[in-house]
């Protein structure tokens, strides 16, 4: 009964922990804050204690990525001049922060840490995992404004590209079930994130 709830609890909280990336940025809401407000329990949701190094793995990756994703986000919200690029970014850092309360808080559970020492160590462990770079992250603050929307999204879309990457990892050798659902979540919303910024990049 007691798994039953948890997997019922992350599958109420999901959508909108993960609906503000995953939405298509032409038909987002005009406020992107609204939908994670509701979500009050999002550090009462707990993993369980069945988990193998993949799940840790997963979540201290998916975790890095997106502290990497919310640097990015925040200078876009103030360089970008398209408001559609502007309410993306915004939408990025309201999601990715209940996200990473959620994987931080299933961590603790586990008694893993949530910062990783060695990042490029950590990825080229476990099969060369791709990882964006610190200096890439901080070109954007300078590259010119007129070419700051197209370096913002190519970077962004490859970033949001290697989380469907983690996901897929822990889709297929993860062995937490709330852990794995989270995954296919992440995995659906990036997709849809990845296809809204190549229809940016066309526009």
């Amino acid at each position: 009964m007691r798994r039953r709830h948890l997997a019922a609890l992350i599958v109420a909280a999901a959508p909108l922990l993960l609906g503000a990336c995953g939405t298509d940025v032409d038909k987002a809401p005009a406020s992107t804050a609204a939908p994670t407000q509701n979500v009050k329990n999002v550090a009462d949701i707990t993993a369980g204690s069945t988990y193998n190094d993949t799940d840790v793995m997963f979540l201290q990756m998916l975790i890095d990525n997106q502290q990497q994703g919310q640097q990015m986000a925040q200078i876009a919200a103030k360089r970008a001049a398209r408001p559609e690029i502007v309410q993306l970014a915004k939408a990025v850092q309201v999601t990715q922060a209940d996200e990473i309360k959620l994987m931080t808080g299933w961590l603790a559970e586990w008694d893993k840490p949530a910062t990783l020492d060695e990042r490029v160590s950590l990825h080229a462990d476990h099969g060369g995992m791709p990882s964006t770079g610190d200096d890439e992250i901080a070109s954007l603050k300078t590259v010119p404004k007129a070419q700051f929307e197209t370096a913002f999204l190519n970077l962004f879309l490859a970033h949001q590209h290697n989380a469907v990457e983690f996901a897929q990892l822990e889709l297929d050798k993860g062995g937490n079930e709330l852990t794995k659902s989270f995954a296919e979540r992440v995995k659906q919303s990036r997709t849809d994130q990845v296809q809204q910024m190549l229809r940016l990049l066309a526009g």
